[in-house]
């Protein structure tokens, strides 16, 4: 835990008790902050106090002897409307902040010089951000690996001079950290998202940009307009600025070739890392997240021999792509977080050869936008209610089968693979939700693991025989 000792003997306010919430609210007292905490669920203010946190409805709290409102980042700020807190703070001029700005407070007055790397983008922030600690703990670095990845950034030990921290932020996140200033910011892409939230794509961009104008060194992802924007304009401010590219290869940045990654980075020794045996890193998405990460570890001072390991010993993360085994010629590929088609679509461009088990509660849109890879696609095992609808997609042009359930599917997914005697890949790549049949796309990707496992002559991702 971090104690958060600069609010010490202050009065704060904090609303939203679910799990960083209630971890923000132990580091406070810890800080010897004197914490009045509330939720809007009975059950998460019945959970803190049995926890010895002070709570109150803050409705009828003194606002005007507040130093501060630490917000859960899942509370709306801004829109759709602020929340009530939010208005009552603002009302008496009370600051309102996340447990980020607290990391980051405490980081300042702690040890200033420990590295600090944030992440953001909209997507492939988790996988950067696993990379990136992966291979600094590779590298024999003291790391501590934190934030909207699942685990509270007041949670990780307190800072230390050569205390490494990975900490992945969101937009809300971001939002409520006015003062963030990470030793490297990364800015991976930015595409509409959490528009409800945010009101609009410029303020979305905006909220995100704050990651890293504040950054001491910025690596910015340029295969989307509005990155290559605000790269531009915090070069013309004068921050040192790398730009990463899953599309090309940068004059002065790192790019892919389709095969490798290539760093031309000024002040630092041009270098290739070649990721064509690297499987938890396929695809282009995936060679960007390893170019933000090759940037990062770069700026950082680590070498290229412990950056190089720690590509190639990377795992992955779980559900993303995920190889989870292999008999034969036969890969089996956990992809379970593809809740959508767009989600499902680099799993898909990744492989040549897919025997496809898709379906579940179905999003708008169904498949249809990913036809350019149905001829990648030797069979499709469908499941779930989208079944019929993707089934209808499919038509004539791919062989498929309505399995029903993934048991089914993994069997007959594994024999046809086997049967075909050419290098393939099962892919459980849904492009869709899983709550028809799984409380969630984990338990969803957990069982597809347990199928497999359960399958003849399969060995585990490394070659290890279960």
């Amino acid at each position: 835990m971090i104690p958060v000792t600069c609010l010490a003997g202050q009065k704060v306010a904090l609303f939203g008790l679910g799990g960083s919430g209630l971890a923000t609210a132990e580091a406070l007292v810890a800080g010897g902050a004197e914490v009045t905490a509330f939720d809007d669920n009975p059950a998460s203010v019945e959970k803190a106090a049995a926890a010895g946190i002070a709570t109150a409805d803050l409705r009828a709290a003194e606002w005007p002897g507040f130093a501060a409102l630490v917000l859960s980042p899942g509370v709306p700020l801004t829109h759709p409307k602020p929340h009530w807190t939010v208005d009552l703070a603002r009302l008496h001029q009370v600051p309102v902040i996340g447990d980020v700005e607290l990391f980051s407070l405490q980081r300042r007055a702690e040890a200033p010089t420990a590295p600090f790397v944030a992440i953001t983008g909209t997507n492939g922030k988790s996988t950067t951000t696993a990379l990136i600690a992966h291979c600094l703990k590779v590298a024999g670095k003291d790391t501590q690996l934190g934030g909207n990845i699942g685990v509270a950034v007041l949670t990780l030990d307190p800072p230390a001079a050569k205390r490494h921290y990975v900490v992945e932020c969101s937009s809300y996140q971001i939002d409520l950290a006015p003062t963030i200033e990470p030793t490297v910011g990364l800015l991976l892409n930015l595409s509409p998202d959490h528009l409800d939230r945010h009101g609009s794509m410029g303020n979305y961009a905006a909220i995100k940009a704050r990651l890293v104008s504040g950054a001491e060194m910025a690596v910015i992802g340029i295969d989307t307009e509005p990155c290559r924007q605000i790269a531009d304009g915090l070069e013309s401010d004068g921050t040192l600025v790398t730009r990463i590219s899953q599309a090309a290869v940068p004059a002065r940045g790192i790019g892919f070739d389709g095969k490798a990654l290539h760093r031309r980075m000024p002040r630092f020794a041009e270098a290739s890392f070649d990721l064509t045996t690297v499987g938890s890193l396929r695809g282009r998405h995936n060679a960007q997240n390893a170019a933000a990460a090759v940037a990062a570890l770069t700026l950082l001072g680590i070498d290229d021999a412990a950056i190089e390991r720690g590509l190639t010993s990377f795992p992955g993360l779980a559900h993303r792509m995920e190889e989870v085994g292999h008999a034969g010629n036969v890969l089996f590929v956990n992809d379970s977080k593809a809740t959508n088609a767009d989600a499902a679509a680099p799993a898909l461009a990744a492989f040549k050869r897919i025997y496809w088990i898709a379906g579940g509660l179905p999003k708008e849109g169904g498949i249809t936008p990913l036809k350019a890879y149905f001829p990648r696609i030797a069979k499709a095992y469908l499941i779930g209610e989208a079944a019929p609808a993707f089934a209808a997609t499919l038509g004539e042009r791919i062989p498929y089968e309505i399995s029903g359930t993934l048991d089914v599917a993994v069997e007959h997914a594994a024999a046809d693979a086997k049967a075909a005697g050419e290098e393939a890949v099962v892919l459980l790549s849904p492009a869709c939700a899983s709550f028809d049949q799984f409380r969630n796309f984990e338990v969803r990707g957990d069982a597809f693991r347990e199928a497999v496992a359960a399958l003849p002559d399969v060995e585990g991702r490394r070659g290890e025989t279960r």
